[in-house]
């Protein structure tokens, strides 16, 4: 991680104005991008914001089992004191009469303290539950963004690389080119070849410039993006390794994807799922407690008054769902749901078996063909050579030169191919082999 942090001080010098040369510039490994894109990629930074409110989240389901109080505070003036009947019989009156009255007086006031403390609440619990997984499911999906980075840089890395040694070719083809060009102009001097052989060799010139500033623009939008997710400046001289690692075919020991790993757990929220919905007809119970004072007021002579009473009690409080048409449905729904979920992971896991297959095929096939390939450019760049030379003396035309020409660029194109091809398969098995991340 040194080598990181040398980086993000190269990254704060390029924000702040101080210089970074261009031909000092260090080149980059892959590894060193992608440790440098795991610190400051933007989406990353995202998904480690998303676990953060995941894990707070479940911060607060394991606070519902905290007891809970609360205070409260009430005051009432009665325009109008509230009446009520009472039966004449009490004073020994006839049956069946009553009398209005207005009890109270017109100040009431209430403070309370109120105290619940939970003793059995199942959604408690299965909120605390739900919260969990769903932390876990950000950690996967934090995961899987990180792959996905991981997996774009290395892409754009080996990219760069490809361009390079296209580079590299168009400009050994083009000097061939040139010197061929300037063999061509002397001869038509001498009257030795025509204007359109010289020519045609004009028009292989500027086709091969062409497309040395079709490579120079791909390679910098590659550099471009590259430092985008790395979270570097454009401006930053980012320069990578040019040396094409190659040597023995690796193996790699394939683990659970973080797809299939995403599946199984989605099949565990609805297992749960399925299990609180189960558990909604059971009782919630909890321990209630209650003091505070009421306070009685009369502002009015004779004898004006203001006097409090206690008031307390403590209690047990439990609820209980009689009916609910609803549930039976929605159990009905999360096994439907659990067996498409089931289906999905079991397509996933082939899927990825297939995928392994494949790449692991490719890739093999590929690192047979590059040093063949190699062989062959340079097999194709010495019968060029001779080809030319042979023209030179007059023994081969400037036919037997072009085509020459054009087997160098398709063994070369060959080359960059099984190269490609290799770089692309072996990327695709780390990914399916959950090997990208070391």
């Amino acid at each position: 991680m040194k080598l990181v942090n040398i980086h993000i001080l190269i990254v704060f010098a390029a924000f702040f104005g101080f210089g970074v040369p261009i031909a000092t510039a260090q080149a980059w490994s892959l590894q060193q991008c992608i440790d440098t894109a795991l610190v400051q990629n933007k989406a990353l930074q995202v998904a480690d914001n998303q676990l953060s409110v995941s894990q707070f989240r479940q911060d607060e389901a394991r606070a519902q089992r905290l007891p809970k109080v609360t205070a409260g505070a009430d005051y009432k003036y009665f325009t109008h004191l509230p009446y009520q009947l009472l039966p004449l019989s009490v004073f020994n009156g006839p049956e069946g009469q009553f009398k209005e009255a207005q009890f109270g007086v017109p100040h009431n006031m209430g403070v309370n303290v109120q105290l619940a403390v939970p003793l059995y609440q199942p959604q408690v619990k299965n909120a605390m539950q739900t919260t969990a997984l769903a932390t876990e499911m950000s950690g996967l999906q934090r995961q899987k963004s990180q792959e996905t980075v991981v997996f774009e840089v290395a892409a754009l890395y080996y990219n760069a690389q490809i361009l390079h040694h296209q580079r590299q070719f168009v400009d050994s083809n083009l000097n061939n080119t040139q010197r061929l060009l300037a063999t061509l102009e002397l001869l038509r001097t001498q009257g030795l070849a025509k204007g359109t052989d010289v020519q045609k060799v004009v028009l292989q010139a500027e086709q091969l410039r062409q497309k040395q500033l079709e490579i120079a623009s791909q390679t910098e939008q590659v550099s471009n993006r590259m430092k985008w997710l790395m979270g570097l400046p454009l401006a930053y001289p980012l320069r990578v390794q040019t040396d094409i690692a190659q040597g023995d075919v690796p193996e790699y020991t394939p683990q659970p994807s973080v797809e299939v790993r995403m599946a199984q757990l989605q099949g565990r929220m609805l297992e749960h799922e399925k299990h609180t919905l189960r558990q909604s007809k059971l009782p919630t119970v909890a321990l209630v407690a209650n003091y505070g004072f009421t306070g009685f007021g009369y502002g009015y002579g004779p004898d004006p008054f203001l006097k409090f009473f206690p008031i307390g009690f403590v209690g047990v409080q439990a609820s209980y769902t009689l009916w609910n048409g609803t549930t039976h449905l929605q159990l009905a729904r999360k096994e439907k749901e659990l067996l498409g979920q089931s289906l999905q992971l079991a397509n996933l896991r082939e899927q990825t078996a297939v995928v392994i297959a494949n790449a692991t095929l490719q890739r093999n096939t590929a690192a047979a063909r590059i040093q063949t390939a190699d062989d062959q450019v340079g097999l194709a760049q010495t019968i060029y050579q001779q080809t030319v030379l042979q023209q030179e003396q007059g023994t081969a035309n400037l036919t037997d030169v072009l085509l020459a020409d054009n087997a160098l660029r398709e063994t070369q194109q060959n080359y960059l191919s099984a190269v490609v091809d290799y770089l692309k398969a072996d990327l695709e098995l780390k990914k399916a082999t959950q090997s990208l991340i070391r």
